[in-house]
């Protein structure tokens, strides 16, 4: 048995969190009174092994029955029999809330490449953990089956392997069986679209790459990787094939593995392939790294290499402009963002539009309370006010209702909303916290200013609201460009 993946995070009110990155060493243990080290090799191979016979006992099980989800206690006499600690672990785990804890999970693989998830209930964590080491080779004895759970499952079989209180877990050296390095499990467009926000299985992902945090790839394109710590995200726009593009949200560990391997080629790799994604749909179907996602580039492996040469073969797929993304704003009027709107297959697409802002909209918050570095909802950590307003404008034919947001309020108003707020209290001591504070008159003062937008159609979030109907829609400006002297005439009507 190769142990693919250990978790990293601790799996909390039943969600489940694996990670599926080899870590391709052997692992030493001594005996229950000895300390032993355990390194990993500095090229990064598996140590090699005997060969063994893989064991697969489903079903059998032996010791204390365990309770709901493997609650049950582990005696001061069975923890460290034949197992002691190891101080070449890589990572350290901690559990800070022990309460809360469900358990671990891992990714096994036989020699027969079954991959099947494995798990250890929370009171033999602290017998196995220490000496769990992802790439390494197992005999287990003395385990028994359970039902896999429905959600976030990253294994085909519907049997998780959970160790039981006298389990045996034997490291195999010197094995002459080998064990597939990587064992993915790639799905299209189609399946994803299917599996969207059910919370069941987390597949793989692979195609080629159309946009980074909104620009084309190549020219030397660099990452920033300080905005990148910020934000804790990277934004990618990935078509497999000639099926629809789907956009990739890689969260925390997986940007900062993608910022590492782009940068590394200039900004010229093409294709990428990244595991364990959860589907959701925020306006359009997307795809969220989780804890365990890894990512792979251009020449990783061989899946990779396989499409690349798939891609150089067909060049015309990956020029191709398609519907679902833009890769530049088109430039169009007003009447003609209306007629993209009410067309039934219309796509997120960004478009470049120039109008004359006729009013500010009163009567709601013109700001929102956001995280200070994602520009999301706040519900914990550093918070900032955000720009959330709506303007009416019109351009020679037709009028419209645009949102503002973010950064673009600030480009056009020249300050931060929180200044616009913190100037405000300032002057008013005698107001209360809850007072409603009014549009800015920095913002009312560009009424009659015409102005180059750039706008986004389709895409919908929390604090995004995107509607439209008939002669009138809301639009998100997400920047705004051009000053250029006021009209000081009326709108135009109809």
């Amino acid at each position: 048995m190769k142990l693919s993946g250990v978790s990293d995070s601790a799996k909390k009110n039943g969600g489940a969190a694996v990670l599926s990155t080899p870590v391709k060493s052997g692992l030493k243990i001594g005996d229950a009174s000895g300390d032993v080290n355990s390194g990993k090799p500095a090229d990064g191979s598996p140590a090699p092994s005997a060969p063994v016979k893989p064991v697969v006992q489903t079903g059998f099980s032996s010791g204390v029955r365990t309770g709901v989800r493997g609650r049950a206690s582990v005696s001061s006499a069975d923890k460290g029999k034949g197992i002691v600690a190891d101080n070449g672990i890589g990572d350290e785990i901690t559990f800070k809330d022990s309460k809360t804890l469900i358990g671990l999970e891992m990714i096994l693989i036989d020699r027969e490449e079954t991959v099947i998830q494995g798990f250890i209930p929370q009171g033999r964590v602290d017998v196995y953990l220490s000496h769990l080491k992802a790439g390494a080779l197992y005999r287990l004895n003395k385990f028994f089956g359970a039902k896999s759970k429905l959600n976030y499952r990253v294994a085909e079989p519907d049997v998780t392997i959970s160790f039981s209180w006298n389990s045996a877990l034997t490291p195999l050296e010197d094995s002459s069986i080998r064990f597939p390095e990587d064992r993915f499990r790639i799905h299209g467009y189609r399946t994803f679209d299917a599996a969207c926000d059910l919370r069941g299985d987390l597949y793989d992902y692979i195609g080629h790459i159309k946009l980074v945090n909104g620009q084309v790839p190549g020219g030397n394109l660099l990452l920033d990787e300080a905005d990148v710590a910020a934000s804790r995200r990277v934004d990618l726009h990935v078509q497999t094939h000639d099926d629809p593009v789907l956009k990739v949200c890689l969260w925390d560990k997986a940007a900062f593995e993608f910022v590492d391997k782009f940068n590394a080629t200039k900004g010229t790799a093409r294709v990428i392939l990244v595991t364990t994604l959860n589907p959701k749909r925020f306006g359009v179907l997307s795809l969220s790294s989780m804890a365990p996602s890894r990512v792979f580039l251009d020449d990783d492996v061989e899946e990779t290499r396989v499409y690349l040469n798939w891609l150089n073969s067909n060049s015309d797929v990956a020029n191709r402009i398609n519907a679902e993304v833009v890769t530049k704003p088109e430039t169009a009027t007003l009447g003609d963002l209306f007629a993209y709107m009410k067309r039934p297959s219309a796509k997120v697409a960004w478009f470049e539009c120039t109008a004359t802002i006729d009013a500010v909209v009163h009567g709601s918050d013109w700001y929102y309370i956001g995280c200070g570095v994602c520009h999301t909802k706040a519900t914990r950590g550093p918070t900032t006010l955000i720009y959330l307003s709506k303007l009416s404008v019109y351009d020679q034919k037709d009028q419209a209702i645009f949102v503002l947001l973010g950064n673009a309020g600030e480009e056009l108003t020249g300050k931060k909303a929180g200044e616009f707020v913190e100037s405000y209290y300032q002057a008013n001591d005698a107001v209360e916290g809850e007072h409603k504070v009014p549009v800015p008159r920095a913002m009312i003062d560009t009424i009659g200013q015409r102005r180059r937008l750039l706008l986004s159609l389709g895409e919908k979030s929390d604090e995004e609201p995107v509607s439209g109907s008939g002669d009138h829609a809301e639009v998100s400006v997400k920047r705004v460009a051009d000053v250029s002297v006021p009209e000081g005439g009326k709108r135009r009507s109809g």
